[in-house]
């Protein structure tokens, strides 16, 4: 495969990685696997983040507070981030939305820390990533109901519908497909992959979580992408190495990063 692909998400910042991030991204890029962008979840996710984009010039990053972590954003929360995105190749807000399925937060608590973020990205002009899981209803509510202020973005690991897909692509979103669509049994997933237009797509690892079939039971990490990638390009019937020069042209777009890994001391520049 000529074209590298571009993992459009996971968390090398989470301590499953601690000690390993070298090699991590050794493997990752001898896997054909030429970039990254790592997705904070609080504060302190982001602000390592800032850190390991500061040191590598392949690997990219969002910063924000997942739904998970809502309960703990205050009035610190966006002066802070708006700090780190002054880092280097920080590209977006995420990953932020809304999760009922563990329901950490109070729901209400999520839907105010994400109608917050979401005009914050929209005053920063940046892109932003969603989290959404068993939630879709309201978070469709809230864009909806922000439709005038939504920044650009993308539902990351997108395990929805159909439907809920076709909402998405209308609001002009993309949507990022990873490991469970490579699940002999996520019948809708292959559904989806077949639906989304190739040039709102993009593939990712969400690694450590979520390995793809064949290292599902195994801590993932980026270089696994290339298993999504393979499993998309089945079930649209089409090349691996369209599928690579595709979703990696989309993350380009999406983010305004350039062709090629850069020293540059803003990714937005």
């Amino acid at each position: 495969m000529s074209t590298p692909l571009f993992d459009a998400h996971c968390h090398l910042e989470d301590e499953r990685f601690a000690g390993e991030v070298d090699a991590t991204l050794a493997r990752m890029q001898g896997a054909g696997v030429s970039r990254c962008i790592l997705a904070g979840s609080d504060v302190d996710s982001s602000r390592r983040i800032a850190t390991l984009t500061a040191q590598y010039p392949y690997v990219y990053g969002v910063v924000g507070i997942h739904p998970h972590e809502a309960r703990y954003f205050d009035e610190n929360t966006l002066p802070t981030l708006a700090a780190l995105l002054k880092a280097p190749r920080i590209v977006g807000i995420g990953e932020i939305g809304l999760d009922y399925y563990y329901d950490h937060s109070p729901r209400d608590v999520q839907q105010e820390v994400f109608r917050r973020q979401l005009d914050f990205a929209y005053e920063q002009a940046m892109p932003a990533v969603f989290h959404v899981r068993d939630a879709h209803g309201d978070v469709t509510d809230i864009f909806r109901a922000q439709k005038a202020r939504l920044p650009e973005g993308v539902l990351h690991c997108y395990t929805g519908s159909v439907e809920s897909a076709r909402e998405y692509l209308v609001m002009g979103f993309y949507l990022s497909l990873a490991g469970p669509v490579t699940y002999q049994n996520a019948r809708n997933l292959h559904e989806v992959a077949r639906f989304v237009p190739l040039d709102r797509l993009l593939v990712e690892t969400d690694s450590p979580y979520l390995a793809p079939v064949p290292m599902r039971g195994q801590r993932n990490e980026p270089a696994n992408v290339r298993y999504v990638a393979e499993k998309v390009a089945q079930l649209k019937g089409i090349s691996l190495e369209e599928v690579a020069a595709q979703t990696t042209k989309n993350v380009e777009r999406l983010y305004g990063i350039g062709g090629q890994p850069n020293e540059g001391t803003n990714a937005n520049q």
